[in-house]
């Protein structure tokens, strides 16, 4: 079958908020006398704390107390905006959706957050109008590394499985797309890249680094 629609992680993959949100909860450990190891974090990247590892119970469990956690997430979000103040989509993400617009190929978001946090940052990126449709946790039962967000990216983009390929950045993502039956192409950031990725159907350093018509040639 042809290639013939994209799907986009969010988080770490169009935008590094990967990096910003570890770098907060990094700090939140160390004013209190503990370490966040990138090992610990990154079994969390794609997903949330109640399907991976809880940052929050650890935190308690090492300080032996318990936290306003409504409001030390309201501080957590301050800082990562704070972080991420003039920061651009990361590399190749406005080429290869350009390319895929020139292709006519329709492009999904599929990410494990809220609404709300990408429709955000798509509108400050400006890159909003690129994609026919996001999908997020709002629009399903289960986030990854489920497949319920590619399945309803797909199906709003109207391709099946075997004709879409997914960019993702996270080992979550990437066990999501092969449990939804489509292939993958991991581009890891600096939260994910020590991670072993085996299953994935192409490994990138960016989106810079290979064209759709070159992942489109390699179905024929």
């Amino acid at each position: 079958m042809p290639l013939r629609a994209v799907i986009f992680d969010f988080d770490g993959l169009i935008i590094d908020t990967e990096s910003a949100i570890y770098q907060s909860w990094r700090e939140l450990f160390e004013s209190h006398g503990h370490r966040l190891t990138i090992e610990d974090w990154s079994q969390c990247v794609g997903t949330d704390f109640s399907s991976a590892y809880d940052p929050k119970k650890e935190l308690e469990q090492f300080t032996g107390r318990s936290f306003d956690w409504k409001q030390q997430e309201q501080e957590l979000t301050a800082r990562v905006h704070e972080l991420l103040t003039g920061f651009d989509a990361l590399p190749g993400v406005r080429e290869r959706l350009t390319e895929a617009r020139a292709l006519g190929m329709p492009c999904s978001v599929a990410s494990s957050s809220p609404l709300s946090w990408v429709s955000r940052h798509l509108d400050q990126l400006d890159l909003r109008g690129h994609f026919a449709n996001v999908s997020c946790r709002d629009h399903v039962q289960r986030i990854k590394p489920h497949p319920d967000l590619f399945l309803d990216a797909a199906q709003k983009l109207g391709a099946a499985a075997d004709e879409v390929v997914i960019f993702e950045d996270s080992l979550n993502g990437l066990n999501a797309a092969r449990a939804a039956g489509m292939r993958c192409v991991v581009v890891p950031g600096p939260t994910t890249q020590h991670l072993d990725f085996t299953g994935a159907w192409h490994r990138l350093d960016s989106l810079g680094s290979t064209s759709l018509a070159e992942l489109a040639s390699m179905l024929e």
